[in-house]
């Protein structure tokens, strides 16, 4: 049996508790199409990813020495010489 659709002002607020009951309650046929969907709305589902992924590409040309710096950068990188962003911030606020 079908649970019928409730409008927002009816329905009571979904926990994660009763997401993993319903989970729960699904045949074993469907659970690869709940998998895909569950890591859809994980991955793409939400309205800022949305945002970036329809944004247009940046097509501003670059100028050298932002090319160089951005050479420099990589090189940096490839060479460990990487820091994490919890450093970096720590280094910019201390």
């Amino acid at each position: 049996m079908r649970t019928p659709t409730r409008t927002a002002s009816q329905a009571k607020p979904i926990t994660r508790t009763a997401l993993r009951k319903l989970v729960g309650q699904l045949p074993e046929s469907e659970l690869v199409a709940a998998h895909r969907y569950l890591c859809y709305l994980r991955d793409e589902g939400g309205p800022w990813l949305r945002a970036l992924k329809d944004a247009p590409l940046d097509d501003e040309p670059s100028t050298t020495e932002e090319d160089a710096a951005a050479d420099k950068a990589w090189q940096e990188y490839l060479e460990g010489k990487a820091i994490s962003a919890e450093e970096a911030k720590r280094k910019l606020l201390a």
